[in-house]
C-alpha cells in the first residue's frame, strides 16, 4: 500500500486545505473491504436480483403516471434516453466495483479519487438517492394497497391514514409500515434478505409480463400520434422524472463485502441488470400508451391497474392480479435499496466521517443493526410525512450527483493508478466515462428551480455535519503525524 509521509492511506493532509483533498488509496480500500465483519454469502445471481429488486418497479409501478403527462407517447423515447444515460454510467460502476470491492459505492470510488471532501458531498448524495427513493417507493406502495384495496373489497383507506400532509392527509401509514416490515427482513442477515428478493423479483417480472400481455390486446396505433406533443423538452423532462426509475442498478455495488467474488461478480451483476430493466421498461411503457391515450395518465396512482380497468374492465382478474404483482414490486424495491443504504452508511462510519455505532456489527446475524434501525425509522417518518412528486426529484437530482462523479472517478483511476487490477473495463475509456458525464449534466438542467433549491438546502445542511464532525473524526485525520511541540527551555 503506498504511503504519504510514512503514513498508510494519507494524501495531501499537511499542505493548507489539504485535509478536504486527503485521497483513501486503493489499497487501503480493498484492505478494509477484505477484512470486513460482514458475511460473505451472495454469488452472481443473487448479486443481479439484488439490483433488479432495488430497480424494478420503481418508475414502471410509481412514476409512469406523473411522467406521462410531461412528455406523451415519446415518453418510451425518454426511458430510452434515461436507460443509456444510466448504461453509461453502470460501464463506470462495474469497472470500479471490480477493482474496489467495498460497501460504499460511488463515496468509495471518490474518495479514492476526488478527495474526502468531494466523497462526503457524494455520500451524502447517496444518502439522498437510496433514503429518499425508498420513501418514495414506499408511497407508491401505500397507493396499490389502496387499488387493491377497492378493487377486491370496494374500500379504500381514508385520506387521513393514507395520505401525507401535502396531499390532503395526516400520516401516510401504510407507506411507513413498509419500512418498517422492511427493517424486520433485514435484520435477519443478508442471505435471509436475498432469499425473499428472489421471490418477490420472480413475482414481479411475472406481473409485468402478464400486464403487457393482457395490455397489448387493447394496443391502439394511433395512441403514438403524435410522437413529440410536448416537443423535445417535454421529452427530455420525461427522462428526467424517469431517471428515477433506474436508480438501483448499482445496488449490487454496496453488496461488495457480502459477494463471495465480487471483483468476477459485480460487474456482471451491474450491467446485466440494468439490460434487463431497460428491456422491461420500454416493453411495459409501449403496451401501457398503446392500450391507454396519454392524456388519460393526468393524476392517476396505481398507473398500470389503471391501465387495465381502462382496456379490459374494472370487473376483470387482471387488474387485481397486476395490483398484487405491484404490492410485492414495491416491497423488493424497498428492502434492497434500503439495503443499500445501509451498507454505504457503514462503510463512511468505518472511515469516521459518520458516528462509528453505524459500522457496529451485530456478532450473531452478521447485520449492523443501530445502523438498521436508525435508517429505517428515519425513512419510515419520511415516507409517512412527504409527498411522491418531490421525493422523486429530490432522489433524482441526488443520483444523478453520485454518477457523474462515478465517470469521473474512472477517468482518474485510469491515469492514478494504471496498474491496479481490474476484473472489467470500461470500454473506450475515456470517450465513455466523459459522455456518461454529459448525459448526467444534461438530465440535471432538466429537473424544475424548485428541486434545486431543495437539493441546495440538502448540501447545505451535509456541509454542516462535515463540518462540524466529519473532518475531526475522520479515520485519515487520527492516521496523521501531530506537529511535535517543542520542550521548554530546549534553546538553553
Amino acid at each position: 500500500m503506498k504511503t504519504v509521509g510514512g503514513v498508510p492511506g494519507v494524501g495531501q493532509g499537511s499542505r493548507p486545505g489539504g485535509r478536504l483533498t486527503r485521497r483513501q488509496e486503493v489499497g487501503a480500500l480493498v484492505a478494509d473491504a477484505a477484512d470486513s465483519p460482514l458475511r460473505r454469502t451472495m454469488g452472481l445471481g443473487q448479486l443481479t436480483l439484488l439490483s433488479i429488486g432495488a430497480t424494478l418497479g420503481t418508475g414502471i409501478f410509481v412514476v409512469l403516471g406523473e411522467a406521462v403527462p410531461e412528455a406523451g407517447p415519446a415518453i418510451v423515447v425518454s426511458f430510452l434516453v434515461a436507460g443509456t444515460t444510466a448504461l453509461f454510467s453502470a460501464l463506470s460502476y462495474a469497472e470500479l466495483a471490480g477493482m474496489i470491492p467495498g460497501s460504499g459505492s460511488s463515496y468509495s470510488y471518490t474518495y479514492a479519487t476526488l478527495g474526502e471532501l468531494v466523497a462526503w458531498v457524494c455520500g451524502w448524495c447517496l444518502i439522498l438517492e437510496y433514503g429518499v427513493s425508498v420513501a418514495a417507493v414506499a408511497v407508491g406502495w401505500g397507493q396499490y394497497v389502496n387499488e387493491l384495496l377497492d378493487l377486491t373489497v370496494g374500500v379504500t383507506l381514508p385520506d387521513s391514514l393514507s395520505a401525507p400532509p401535502g396531499d390532503g392527509g395526516l400520516l401516510n401509514i401504510p407507506a411507513a409500515f413498509i419500512v418498517v416490515l422492511s427493517m424486520v427482513v433485514l435484520l435477519r442477515g443478508a442471505r435471509e434478505s436475498a432469499v425473499v428478493n428472489t421471490v418477490m423479483v420472480a413475482v414481479k417480472v411475472v406481473a409485468l409480463l402478464m400486464f403487457c400481455a393482457v395490455a397489448f390486446t387493447a394496443f391502439r396505433a394511433g395512441n403514438f400520434t403524435p410522437l413529440f406533443p410536448l416537443g423535445a423538452a417535454g421529452m427530455s423532462a420525461g427522462a428526467a422524472s424517469l431517471f428515477f426509475s433506474y436508480i438501483g442498478f448499482d445496488a449490487a455495488s454496496t453488496a461488495g463485502e457480502e459477494a463471495k467474488n465480487p471483483q468476477r461478480d459485480l460487474p456482471r451483476a451491474i450491467i446485466l441488470s440494468l439490460l434487463v430493466v431497460t428491456a422491461l421498461y420500454v416493453l411495459v411503457a409501449v403496451a401501457a400508451l398503446g392500450a391507454m391515450p396519454w392524456q388519460k395518465f393526468e393524476g392517476t396512482e396505481a398507473t398500470l391497474s389503471q391501465v387495465l380497468v381502462q382496456s379490459v374492465g374494472g370487473g376483470s382478474l387482471w387488474p387485481i392480479l397486476l395490483s398484487i404483482g405491484a404490492v410485492v414490486a414495491t416491497t423488493s424495491v424497498v428492502l434492497t435499496v434500503q439495503y443499500g443504504q445501509i451498507r454505504i452508511l457503514f462503510a463512511m462510519s468505518r472511515d469516521g466521517l459518520v458516528p462509528p455505532l453505524f459500522a457496529k456489527v451485530h456478532p450473531r446475524t452478521g447485520v449492523p443493526r443501530a445502523n438498521t434501525v436508525i435508517v429505517s425509522s428515519f425513512i419510515a417518518v419520511l415516507a409517512a410525512l412527504v409527498p411522491l412528486g418531490a421525493l422523486a426529484d429530490a432522489t433524482s437530482i441526488g443520483t444523478l450527483f453520485a454518477f457523474m462523479l462515478v465517470n469521473l472517478a474512472v477517468v482518474l483511476l485510469r491515469r492514478r493508478s494504471p496498474e491496479t487490477p481490474r476484473s472489467f473495463r470500461v470500454p473506450f475509456s475515456p470517450v465513455t466515462p466523459l459522455l456518461g458525464v454529459g448525459f448526467c449534466v444534461y438530465m440535471l438542467f432538466s429537473l424544475g428551480p424548485d428541486t434545486w433549491i431543495a437539493f441546495g438546502g440538502w448540501m447545505a445542511v451535509g456541509l454542516l455535519v462535515y463540518w462540524t464532525y466529519g473532518i475531526r473524526h475522520s479515520k485519515l485525520n487520527r492516521s496523521q503525524p501531530q506537529p511535535q511541540s517543542q520542550p521548554q527551555g530546549s534553546g538553553s
